[in-house]
């Protein structure tokens, strides 16, 4: 592991304009460090409830076919401040092999329920020691074809930071369930115990406790950026919304939540992509101005004043000056 203690890479969201997101620019959250891994010894293994235990090296994954998933990677934040909104997010086009592919080789056995997937990741996080990082996802959402053991991410292989030399990527889903330095896929009847299966990355919902998979609704500006000042005029608000499910509509406010207006909205197309929103905001008086934007996903679920994905809120200045950012003259 180097670093060898807990790694981040924050990237602010104003620079988080373009549709893709470039790799330098997406977040890295390593929790026990980043695992540097030797190629020559690297070997991914697929076991456990399968009829055909099977083991490849980089150059045998890398050769099977593959497919392109282009797709949100949102990190849920650190489990043990789960209410604390962290904004950390990116638009990725992964590249791999389904992982249905590499079971269908293996022959899942009829008592599987769960592929677990093992990375090389170990150290110490939250004061527990962990010997590999271990999620779990239910066999019927590892089997849809959307589901990748990634070795690339926009168009070049993974870097150390983002799993190299593959990690499993679940579109729709928190980046917690997408394990980097993948070395093992297990099938299995039960849950495995872990210390990010079972005792974090949980949360409670409709009383019940649930391992946090599927993303929140969450909407964010990425222009105009927190602080900037503005001349007098006409300004688009931009930025991003996504969800587990499509983004149906975004409302900006630019009166500190007291009134709501619709912003137009991209379709998200095939993929669990972001959707791109706009609003175009015409400000006569200076002052001070909070801006925010809320998003609402097909399922009805509303972006909530409180939370990890609440209400994404900047400040903006408007200035004096004319529309064309100059003073008034002497009359």
């Amino acid at each position: 592991m180097d670093p060898s203690a807990t790694y981040r890479r924050l990237v602010p969201l104003d620079r988080l304009s373009s549709p893709i997101t470039p790799s330098e620019d997406v977040y890295v959250i390593a929790h026990m460090g980043v695992a540097r891994v030797d190629l020559a010894q690297w070997r991914l293994t697929v076991d456990g409830l399968v009829e055909r235990p099977l083991e490849l090296d980089y150059a045998a994954l890398t050769t099977l076919p593959a497919t392109e998933v282009t797709a949100v990677l949102e990190c849920f934040g650190n489990p043990v401040e789960p209410e604390v909104p962290t904004r950390r997010v990116g638009n990725v086009v992964w590249r791999g092999v389904r992982l249905a592919h590499l079971l269908a080789r293996a022959g899942v056995r009829l008592e599987a329920q769960y592929v677990c997937s093992e990375g090389l990741d170990s150290g110490t996080f939250a004061t527990v020691h962990s010997e590999r990082y271990v999620k779990d996802l239910p066999l019927a959402r590892a089997l849809e074809p959307d589901v990748l053991v990634a070795w690339a991410m926009n168009g070049a292989p993974l870097t150390p930071e983002h799993g190299f030399p593959a990690r499993v990527f679940v579109p729709g889903y928190f980046g917690t369930n997408a394990v980097k330095w993948l070395s093992r896929v297990t099938l299995a009847a039960e849950r495995p115990e872990s210390l990010f299966t079972t005792r974090l990355y949980n949360r409670r919902v409709d009383g019940e406790l649930q391992p946090v998979r599927e993303l929140d609704v969450h909407a964010v500006i990425v222009q105009p950026a927190d602080g900037t000042r503005l001349t007098r005029g006409r300004h688009a608000i931009k930025g991003w919304a996504w969800s587990h499910w499509p983004v149906r509509a975004v409302a900006v406010s630019t009166d500190g939540a007291a009134t709501w207006q619709a912003a137009s909205v991209a379709p998200r197309g095939a993929d669990h992509q972001w959707q791109a929103f706009t609003y175009a905001w015409d400000v006569d008086a200076p002052g001070r101005y909070e801006v925010q934007a809320r998003a609402t996903d097909e399922r009805g679920r509303v972006q909530p004043a409180a939370g990890r994905n609440r209400i994404h809120t900047i400040s903006v200045s408007v200035e004096a000056g004319g529309p064309d950012g100059r003073r008034p003259g002497p009359a």
